[in-house]
């Protein structure tokens, strides 16, 4: 693997493609940690510090941002608002004829449609945007802080318009970034930002492991969850490989003399169609319930339940809920 890496520098066009690829990797890395105009920063660290290991379904959209969404910076909101744009898109074609027909004129029809997810993530960006600032006035954004309210000192709407304005600002950006990527780096941008943001969690969550094992200085769990998170890998690798291959016979035809044709080749179907698009569109909608039970006031008894039941990843009916709703997007999204 290190002399396909070396070999790849020594190609000039491909080693300035990586090179690009890496710059952007690095001015999106530093982005997840400017803060944005308003925020009490000092706050933040220590709210993030106490509420270590219970922020709830914030912690799950928290991966997808690189740790950028409870830190408030101005790329809080990361990529998900471009994901969740584009598979609106996506389930909108089969609904509405003009984007249908969109989508069958070739080059042109596709790029209509990315204009208009562009202008989706920009509406859903400030949507999402308003919510957190929100979630973050009232101090629910950190369950079982001392300081939580403090977090945004001047509550004034004045303040709350700039922090949206930033917010958006910074989702435009990493969509830039992704497309920058895609037209003048190496593979899918958006998909190498979302490796990026899940993977810049996985040091201080492995770390934290070790350091809260018991079993010889905490190494036997760190090497444990390690060696089954390759195994994960490589399993994932394995099923998303995967072909279920359709034998193809074609007839033999005779012309004059000769015999031609009668070969035999397949038709490759993948075993994942729908890939991971099932598993965000999810996320997304058991997102909904918390985000709403979160501006809600008073102690309901809905409030309760979906606090209780909705927003920790290891409880059954969040998980079961999860587990049909993967289920229901996967058979969708390979029907249309």
């Amino acid at each position: 693997m290190l002399t396909g890496f070396a070999r790849a520098f020594r190609t000039p066009d491909l080693r300035k493609k990586l090179l690009f690829t890496l710059g952007i990797i690095v001015v999106y890395r530093v982005g997840t940690h400017v803060p944005i105009p308003g925020v009490n920063y000092k706050a933040v660290q220590q709210c993030v510090t106490e509420a270590s290991g219970n922020q709830g379904l914030f912690g799950l959209v928290n991966m997808f941002s690189g740790g950028a969404l409870l830190q408030i910076t101005i790329f809080a909101l990361g990529i998900l608002p471009y994901i969740t744009a584009s598979i609106i898109l996506q389930l909108l074609t089969v609904v509405i004829p003009r984007l249908e027909a969109l989508k069958k004129e070739g080059q042109s029809g596709t790029a209509k449609i990315t204009q208009y997810t562009r202008y989706l993530t920009v509406a859903l960006a400030i949507l999402q945007g308003t919510g957190l600032v929100a979630t973050a006035r009232s101090g629910a954004l950190f369950s079982g802080c001392t300081v939580a309210s403090s977090i945004v000192p001047d509550q004034a709407i004045f303040n709350t318009i700039v922090m949206v304005i930033c917010m958006t600002a910074g989702t435009v950006t990493v969509m830039w970034l992704g497309e920058l990527i895609t037209d003048r780096g190496i593979g899918n941008g958006m998909s190498i930002l979302m490796f990026i943001s899940i993977a810049a969690t996985f040091p201080s969550a492995l770390w934290s492991i070790k350091k809260s094992g018991k079993l010889a200085g905490g190494w036997i769990e760190f090497g444990t969850v390690l060696l089954v998170g390759l195994v994960m890998v490589g399993l994932v690798v394995f099923v998303e490989q995967a072909q279920r291959r359709i034998p193809v016979q074609y007839a033999k035809r005779m012309i004059g003399r000769r015999s031609y044709g009668g070969t035999s080749t397949y038709i490759p179907l993948k075993v994942n169609q729908a890939g991971v698009i099932p598993v965000i569109f999810a996320s997304s909608l058991l997102y909904i319930p918390a985000l709403v039970a979160q501006f809600s006031g008073g102690n309901s008894g809905w409030k309760t339940w979906v606090q209780q039941n909705l927003t920790k990843g290891d409880h059954p009916i969040y998980i079961t809920a999860y587990f049909l709703l993967i289920v229901f997007f996967a058979f969708f999204y390979v029907a249309i």
